[in-house]
């Protein structure tokens, strides 16, 4: 049995309410935790075997997504599609504004970008020759 089983991005938000809203209303993501139960400030949101905590700290403390540091870091989470063009013909009914759609890039990737409600980026997508391939 393996003892590591899950990894999961920590993102410091702004609004915890509007950031869940996000993930839940526009990438179809569920709530899977949040707390304290009276008032949370945190929450876990996630899809199928991806999750990613959320927090609001204070007002003072903001988001600071990887591509606000150095733009050559894209990225604040690569989340693994096996059918990245079927998640982003969901994605795109839904009218999600999109980083960059859907292309197989220059790192042999194919997929697409895009940032939530405090600008943290998003890959969905995968390696464009498979193992199987």
């Amino acid at each position: 049995m393996a003892n590591l089983t899950h990894i999961w991005p920590f993102f410091i938000v702004a609004d915890l309410k509007a950031s869940v809203s996000f993930y839940v209303d526009k990438l179809g993501f569920e709530v899977r935790h949040s707390g304290p139960d009276d008032e949370p400030y945190w929450a876990i949101v996630g899809r199928d075997n991806v999750s990613i905590m959320l927090k609001e700290i204070v007002p003072d403390v903001k988001p600071i997504p990887n591509h606000t540091r150095q733009e050559w870091a894209r990225w604040d989470a690569y989340i693994h599609a096996a059918d990245p063009d079927k998640l982003f013909a969901e994605y795109r009914s839904r009218e999600i504004t999109f980083h960059h759609t859907l292309r197989d890039d220059e790192d042999g990737l194919r997929g697409f970008e895009l940032a939530d409600q405090d600008g943290y980026v998003l890959f969905f997508g995968r390696p464009k020759k498979q193992p199987s391939d």
